[in-house]
């Protein structure tokens, strides 16, 4: 591995002598914090909370499997709770705020008025699992290694990042091209910092099991892959008391179960081999949770409120493909998906279609664009269609009560006969060249099937040659990096202040990005323009307004079929924690740090039998 230097300079950038300087202990993207610089804690924080206890749960974001602990690059399936566990940040967002930060490594953030710096002055208390000091030097080695050689998301993400300078061993400044704008502020705030000398026998660019070092409350203690990973806390971690801390890391140690079967990892849970899951699947939270722990009260069912943007989830169509750029056949393909009857049949009538890429916010498109939205998308007008300014944002279209719409299908046909592909003899859907339409449609999760074959069954009755297959998580990691697909069912999480990370998602940039988070290979002037309206937004109402033209774009091309959102996470636990009154809106799985074990509850449950003492 290369050795990064301490001062990574591509361009020279000083800040005028008029500009105005802040320099403050947290940081939001339109200026508003709620807690000042003596806040002792978090509001949603029990600051009396017992310390102790494994939080045993099942592996996070349903990832089947994993085969490696570096997260910061495409290769290997990595195991996600690496990055939410060992490694401090510059700065850590609070959860009942949509997008303030409050000092963690920096004690404090410094930034003028024009956005074109931004300089951390970093606690010197601060130290790795191995004792030695995290330093600017760190920090500039991290950016670094991201910008070169990490995902596609980092290289996205850091794109506006021009230099990054260790000014001293506690200080960092990263200069920001013009109109960067200040959400990027907060990104750069909030990645991990990684340990420079960790990386001299450790290739960053590689796949890897090595046991990383971090700063973290946390350490990685036990990895059994792709089964078990446990993180325990380390007894010596220097940020304890920090405000941003206190109430927070209560559990001695998390264990992460992995199951391929969901399943087999239901029942798994009923046995007691493990304490909290996340619940994704609908038909599992109406019929699963009848075993006898249950029944007993044992195991609690909750329903904790989101406030935070229901995610991108849908079926997104991979536009290299010369046979997906005809809209009318990523339209026809739309129709086909019969929400209605799938929610209620398959769903248990519990989710909402996704209509937009910013679904349950204020940002989302609605009816006809105007005022400050209307102005923004007359910049554009020329470039447009006309659609755009005379109807209503684009909702799909809900489907009916039975599997197999007929009107649906009707409207579909005729959008494939449009598009020149007509049905033979033989009821398959050709070209003018006598060439099929033919869609692959790999995927991982053995609990969509009973989704995705319905689906993939209206596409086949149009006459389309689709072939659904379940693969093993390895191979659709390698298909989806190479974008070796047609259709992919594939969740984004939405920032509550989208910003800097949408070029990742929907840029140019990243269309050609092996690897990269724009699956739909969409490389658009318009939507890179709104993107960067977006990013240097100043004010809140600037920002909607910028999402809101940003959703009518995205929309009007028909790039997924959307999926649908509960706005709660269904969480099962067995009743041995002790949780928050008032849970803070934002990041449900922050706030799982905040939880405790409560000794009291699982002592009652080990004298009934239910659950094998040891914790």
């Amino acid at each position: 591995m290369k050795n990064f230097p301490a001062t990574l300079t591509l361009i020279a950038l000083t800040t005028p002598a008029f500009a105005d300087v802040t320099i403050s202990h947290g940081f939001s993207t339109f200026g508003d914090l709620k807690y000042g610089p003596e806040f002792t804690h978090f509001d949603y924080a029990n600051p009396d909370a017992p310390q102790g206890g494994t939080m045993s749960q099942r592996q996070l974001f349903g990832t089947p499997t994993f085969d490696s602990l570096n997260t910061f690059i495409i290769k290997g399936d990595s195991a996600p709770e690496v990055g939410v566990h060992i490694y401090d940040s510059l700065m850590v967002r609070a959860n009942d705020e949509p997008d303030a930060l409050y000092g963690l490594i920096a004690e404090t953030i410094e930034y003028p008025d024009d956005f074109s710096y931004v300089a951390f002055n970093m606690r010197p208390e601060a130290r790795f699992h191995d004792g030695t000091p995290v330093t600017a030097a760190d920090v500039v080695f991290t950016i670094n290694a991201l910008q070169t050689e990490g995902h596609p998301y980092y290289r996205n993400l850091l794109s506006d990042v021009t230099a990054v300078t260790a000014e001293s061993a506690t200080r960092v400044r990263f200069d920001l091209a013009p109109g960067a704008g200040s959400g990027l502020l907060g990104s750069v705030a909030e990645l991990p910092v990684l340990p420079a000398h960790f990386y001299d026998t450790v290739d960053f660019a590689e796949s890897w099991m090595d046991i990383p070092l971090g700063s973290g409350p946390y350490e990685v203690t036990t990895v059994d892959a792709p089964r078990t990973i446990t993180f325990c806390k380390d007894p010596d971690y220097w940020g304890a008391d920090l405000p941003v801390n206190v109430g927070r890391n209560n559990f001695d140690c998390f264990t992460y179960e992995y199951f391929v079967d969901d399943t087999v990892g239901l029942e798994a849970f009923a046995a007691g081999e493990y304490h909290m899951r996340v619940e994704y699947r609908s038909a599992s939270w109406a019929t699963g949770y009848d075993f006898p722990a249950a029944q007993r009260g044992w195991v609690q069912q909750l329903l904790i409120p989101d406030g935070r943007p229901a995610n991108a989830q849908g079926i997104w169509f991979n536009m290299r493909n010369p046979v997906l750029q005809d809209i009318r056949v990523r339209q026809a393909l739309e129709y086909a998906f019969n929400f209605e009857w799938t929610n209620e049949t398959i769903f248990y009538g519990t989710y909402t279609r996704n209509d937009s890429f910013f679904e349950n916010t204020d940002m989302q498109a609605i009816g006809i664009p105007e005022g400050a939205e209307l102005a923004l998308l007359e910049e554009f007008r020329d470039q447009l269609p006309p659609e755009i300014f005379t109807e209503p944002a684009h909702v799909p279209n809900p489907g009916g009560d039975r599997p197999r719409d007929r009107g649906d299908l009707r409207r579909a046909g005729a959008l494939l006969e449009a598009a020149g592909w007509t049905v033979g003899d033989d009821g398959m859907r050709r070209n003018a060249a006598g060439e099929v339409l033919h869609l692959e449609f790999p995927d991982s999760s053995r609990s969509l099937e009973r989704v995705m074959i319905p689906y993939t069954e209206n596409l086949k009755a149009l006459g389309i040659d689709v072939d659904f297959e379940v693969i093993d998580p390895s191979s659709w990691t390698q298909r989806r990096q190479a974008f070796d697909f047609d259709l992919s069912s594939t969740a984004w999480s939405v920032a509550t202040t989208p910003g800097a990370e949408l070029r990742a998602f929907y840029g140019s940039a990243a269309a050609d990005a092996e690897g990269s988070n724009n699956l739909t290979g969409l490389a658009d002037p318009v939507v890179d323009a709104l993107i960067e309206k977006v990013v240097v937004a100043s004010t809140r109402e600037e920002l909607t307004t910028a999402v809101r033209a940003l959703d009518r774009v995205l929309r009007s091309k028909h790039i997924w079929v959307g999926g649908w959102n509960l706005g709660s996470h269904r969480v099962a636990v067995w009743d041995i924690f002790g949780i928050p009154e008032t849970p803070a809106p934002y990041d449900f799985f922050r706030n799982v740090d905040f939880w405790w074990f409560d000794r009291d509850k699982y002592d009652a449950l080990v004298a009934e039998g239910a659950l094998d003492s040891g914790l």
